[in-house]
């Protein structure tokens, strides 16, 4: 049968993207940068993450912040968090186990473990290097602690506008709007069939999310931020109270669920049902980009929002990344990776090509209704997800082009979720990780010769005693 040209292009774009992820690519570079910023920051995710506990705490309840800044620490994290936990852990986890195998989740997990150095070295030099803008307002981002940071001006031009086209692509086409509308819809369409027993169509979930997140984009990072503060701490708690008691209810399975995920890691996973299969290159390459996608260490996305919070010292601001990315891969990815596995349904072939509609899916063959939730959370975490990364596209799309294209880049964005809403899955996905990929490179570059100053601002603020 002659394929489509939507099927053509998915095709193309995989192989662009398996190229990328194979082991010996991005997620070798990956793992080495964030296990070389471990190094010169001492351990920090590690030494350090019961300040991150504590500065997240304060920052929850303290509004009266000291230090020049936008919004505050926690509205940073909340904003970073909303554009991180989003549908990769709904959608992204599923398409992980479903490509890779159980085995890419313990690759995740690696990819977190290195990540938190990434993302705390991110916010460090994003803070220590942000700067005012035309329109008055602070900004921030790997463009502009690689454009400032590096010595050779012309490569570091280069670098900067290569991060800020692909982060806008990215924000635009990808994980950032795209992929997120479309596990949107496919939730929601998959809880009204299973709950009301009633055939929706994906373009009517489509309208709603892209007219609720127009109506946000227009008060700027102000109300993004305080819709994020706000959204962020009640749809994961949701999510979490859900996920604990099919915990609860399939404890036995726990044993066996971890036992398969590392199993598989370094053995081939046999084709069993629909599942066909996947070797130990594949499932690296799986759980390095979707822990990517999920958690976004080394993507340089979340500098953007933690640049400009309001902290006395840039590690303070460090450390609140650490904390991000505990909660959303070793956390939320953890708990959505034991529910696909336990249920069984990852094998099933009704499922070989879902996204967010198995883990609904899965969660239903234990808590009644769970679909419904699962449609609640999708639709929050997207929601929160596209605020934060319009916010991270229209940083990106200022940088290169001026103020001036700001109100038409977020009717660009906006457009674009409804398109999102009804495409391919696997063309959706397999843009948004090739994107993913793309937008990391001059970002882990950067990082990688700013590694001495991150360190020096570590010992600087932790030798010192002021610990937030």
């Amino acid at each position: 049968m002659e394929q489509s040209l939507v099927e053509v292009l998915t095709a193309h774009i995989e192989e662009l993207s398996n190229q990328l992820y194979q082991p010996f690519a991005l997620p070798i570079v990956l793992v080495a940068i964030g296990g070389w910023l471990t190094f010169r920051t001492g351990l920090v995710q590690i030494r350090r993450f019961p300040t991150a506990v504590k500065f997240v705490t304060k920052g929850a309840f303290k509004k009266d912040l000291s230090g020049e800044g936008t919004i505050t620490p926690f509205q940073a994290l909340s904003t970073a968090l909303a554009s991180t936990v989003g549908n990769g852990n709904i959608g992204g986890v599923a398409t992980a186990i479903l490509v890779g195998g159980p085995g890419a989740i313990f690759w995740m997990w690696v990819c977190a473990a290195v990540g938190m150095a990434t993302k705390y070295s991110e916010a460090v030099l994003g803070v220590h290097y942000r700067v005012k803008t035309e329109r008055g307002e602070l900004a921030s981002g790997p463009m502009y602690y690689i454009s400032n940071g590096l010595p050779w001006k012309r490569l570091a031009k280069f670098l900067a506008y290569m991060f800020c086209f692909f982060g806008a692509a990215t924000a635009m086409l990808g994980t950032g709007n795209m992929a997120q509308s479309n596990t949107i819809a496919r939730t929601f369409v998959e809880a009204a069939k299973l709950v009301l027993d009633v055939d929706v169509p994906y373009w009517v979930p489509g309208i709603g999310i892209t007219i609720l997140v127009g109506l946000v984009l227009l008060g700027g990072i102000r109300r993004i931020a305080n819709v994020a503060e706000k959204l962020v701490p009640s749809m994961l708690i949701l999510y979490l109270i859900a996920g604990i008691i099919y915990i609860v209810i399939n404890v036995s399975h726990i044993p066996e669920v971890f036992a398969m995920i590392l199993r598989h890691a370094f053995t081939p996973s046999a084709a069993v049902g629909g599942f066909v299969g996947a070797g130990v290159s594949t499932a690296i390459a799986a759980g390095i980009s979707r822990g990517v996608l999920s958690n976004e260490a080394g993507m340089g996305s979340a500098p953007i929002a933690h640049g400009i919070a309001k902290v006395d010292h840039p590690a303070e601001q460090g450390v609140v990344g650490i904390f991000e990315v505990f909660v959303d891969t070793i956390i939320v990815c953890s708990m959505t990776a034991f529910i696909i596995l336990s249920s069984g349904l990852w094998t099933d072939v009704a499922y070989q090509n879902a996204s967010g509609d198995l883990t609904a899916a899965a969660l239903s063959t234990s808590i009644p209704f769970a679909s419904l939730i699962v449609a609640i959370c999708s639709f929050l975490f997207g929601f929160s997800t596209l605020i934060g990364w319009c916010y991270y596209g229209e940083k990106c799309f200022e940088f290169m082009f001026g103020a001036k294209m700001v109100v038409p880049y977020r009717f660009i964005f906006t457009g674009l979720i409804m398109v999102g809403s009804v495409v391919s899955v696997p063309l959706v996905w397999a843009l948004g990780t090739l994107l993913n990929g793309l937008m990391a490179i001059p970002n882990l570059i950067g990082l990688l010769f700013l590694s001495g100053l991150v360190a020096k601002m570590t010992r600087e603020y932790f030798n010192g005693g002021k610990q937030g």
